[in-house]
């Protein structure tokens, strides 16, 4: 099978042309923005709750001032000690649980927007992977690609929930204080506390983006190694064939321990930030209870003013103190949302054209390749001006060595590639250009069954049924007996919900290959491709199942991809590929007759004493 060995342009981040390869905050936040605003009246409600609790918030401690002041009383005033200070006390606790109310409030309101926002996005960037090629496919790393979507996914909570929940009610806090004191005392105050923030802000600005790079290289870092666990883990059964249990634990320490180092000096400039940040904080606090003290003793302050000042420096401090902490995760947001964004913003090397029209299949639906030309690497071309037609209705067998390109007639079939555009050339069906239709209703119209079967980690009922979801027991049943593999499945504890494992690795070759062959039946198809189909079967089932593969190909477009000559002798047209060239074509019979390379590979299977053996027992046998 012919594999894509080299990287290509293709699929390639839109992204990655920019400075930095990334987009910026501001461009990641306007990519964000129209998932949120599909819930606009939800945005607008959350946004006026959040600034009614504000209002609450900051009339505490204004309420607070005026009950200390109440209490400046002659002693034996009986009214004034039952009047005033009751109705402020009862503001005071009306106040505290407005500021919970209106809290609780945006938050229930805006739930819905946040969790539909992070709903929207990671769908489209699961119907987005699934959309580009194969090549990305076979060139990406599962592990550290999942944990790029899930942080994105959990960025959009985190995002939505710092900004709006923490950010934005504390600048509009910070407002408000600063207006109150700069109106209700002289502007020292107000000078002190905007001087105090805008140093604490730009301390943090300037730390934080100097330390992202190497929370970046953490990440990074993380990332890969746990793509190294993930890609050991799945090849479990490789590392034992070679005894290299040693190995890999060497290759994933040594990840970890480059993690460990960026870990270690990412917290290092996390506690100069935090120590930095503190030291503002308290210089400020400092300054300003020695202004509201000593206007106390000048008399210019009342002590109801004091506690005001002490009620909002307190309001105040807490937000502040964690101001940092927001940043420094927002911008971790950002980035694993610029992550995922990234993904999202890989171009589709295979596209439908616009205006694609549905695959039109009547009577005609015979398959033509013609003059095509492909290379996974332009440097090694694979097929060199390939033409040959399948006829509506009939089997055409493919054979040849290995890295003839067998395999790919069926990727560029299925169009997970497209022909080379610069050779010319191109695939029809039913007399229409594939290019030129669309891809889900093509890949409708085929059904595979591969070389190299991989199975969901779900039942073996699930797995056959996915050649048409929604199919019955009984459908179920019979496609799996025309493979032979209803009676072993009848026989375990569980039956057709016995579980198959991760890519299927509790079934043995020739059980993959059986439950493989029953889905592609139950999908009936028009057009079939058959990709070693037996390749794993002992002899008695092979010979079994290629007559029921053969019965249902009767009146199918069929593409017979195969090494073991026996499989192709019943095909109207045998087709000899060499080189990604057709060197010989025509009946059995008719390449036999001509004595050329056919024959020879005829002649060395049926001398090979291994032809007749039966395949070798299943590595993990399924219980009886």
């Amino acid at each position: 099978m012919s594999r894509a060995y080299a990287s290509s342009t293709a699929d390639v981040p839109a992204a990655a042309t920019g400075p930095s390869a990334g987009r910026s905050d501001a461009a990641t936040l306007r990519r964000l923005f129209p998932y949120l605003w599909r819930y606009k009246w939800r945005v607008l409600a959350a946004l006026a709750f959040m600034v009614g609790a504000k209002l609450a918030n900051v009339g505490v401690p204004v309420l607070l001032k005026h009950l200390v002041d109440a209490m400046d009383i002659r002693p034996g005033d009986a009214q004034a000690l039952l009047a005033v200070p009751a109705a402020l006390l009862l503001g005071y606790g009306l106040l505290r649980f407005s500021t919970s109310l209106f809290t609780e409030l945006r938050e229930l309101v805006f739930a819905k927007a946040t969790e539909g926002a992070s709903r929207s996005i990671a769908l489209e960037v699961f119907g987005h992977l699934h959309s580009l090629s194969l090549r990305f496919h076979l060139e990406r790393q599962t592990g550290g690609m999942t944990r790029d979507i899930e942080r994105g996914t959990q960025a959009v909570h985190s995002l939505i929930s710092y900004s709006l929940y923490s950010i934005v009610p504390t600048l509009i806090e910070l407002t408000l204080v600063l207006g109150i004191l700069a109106v209700r005392f002289d502007a020292f105050f107000a000078v002190i506390t905007a001087a105090a923030l805008v140093l604490y802000i730009a301390f943090t600005v300037f730390v934080t983006e100097w330390r992202t790079q190497f929370r970046k290289a953490m990440n990074e870092l993380g990332a890969r190694a746990q793509s190294r666990a993930v890609d050991s883990l799945l090849n479990y059964e490789t590392v034992k064939y070679f005894g290299n249990e040693g190995f890999e634990a060497r290759r994933y320490d040594e990840q970890l321990e480059r993690y460990r180092r960026a870990a270690v000096k990412s917290q290092t400039t996390l506690s100069l930030l935090n120590t930095g940040q503190q030291l503002l904080i308290a210089i400020s606090l400092v300054a300003m209870l020695w202004r509201a003290t000593q206007g106390v003793v000048d008399g210019r302050m009342t002590l109801g003013d004091l506690v005001m000042v002490n009620a909002f420096m307190i309001q105040l401090y807490i937000p502040l103190n964690f101001l940092g902490v927001l940043y420094r995760e927002i911008k971790q947001n950002l980035v694993d949302l610029e992550k995922m964004f990234t993904l999202l913003s890989r171009e589709r090397e295979v596209a439908d054209a616009p205006g694609a029209q549905p695959l039109r299949i009547g009577a005609n639906s015979s398959v033509r390749f013609e003059d095509v030309h492909f290379a996974y690497d332009a440097a090694r071309p694979i097929l060199r001006g390939l033409s040959f037609e399948i006829p509506a209705g009939q089997t055409v067998a493919v054979v040849g060595p290995s890295g003839s390109g067998k395999s790919t007639l069926a990727r560029l079939l299925y169009r997970f590639y497209d022909v080379s555009p610069e050779g010319g050339g191109h695939i029809s069906i039913g007399g229409q250009d594939i290019r030129s239709v669309t891809q889900a209703s093509l890949r409708a119209a085929i059904g595979i069954v591969p070389q190299d079967t991989v199975l969901f980690n779900d039942s073996i009922g699930y797995n056959i049924a996915y050649g048409r979801p929604g199919a019955t027991q009984d459908e179920i049943e019979a496609v799996a007996r025309a493979a032979r593999i209803h009676d072993f499945i009848a026989g375990l504890p569980q039956g057709y919900q016995t579980q198959v494992g991760e890519r299927g690795l509790k079934l043995s070759g020739g059980e993959k290959q059986r439950v493989a062959i029953a889905r592609t039946l139950l999908k009936n198809p028009p057009i079939l491709i058959f990709d070693e189909a037996t390749s794993a079967l002992d002899s008695a089932n092979e010979r079994a199942i290629q007559a029921e593969l053969e019965s249902a190909a009767q009146g199918k477009t069929t593409l017979l991809i195969a090494h073991r000559l026996s499989t192709v002798v019943h095909a109207q047209q045998i087709l000899v590929l060499e080189a990604g060239q057709v060197v010989e074509r025509g009946t059995h019979a008719q390449l036999l007759a001509a004595n050329g390379r056919y024959a020879r590979m005829w002649a060395l299977q049926r001398s090979e004493p291994s032809s007749s053996s039966p395949a070798p027992a299943p590595a993990h046998p399924m219980p009886a």
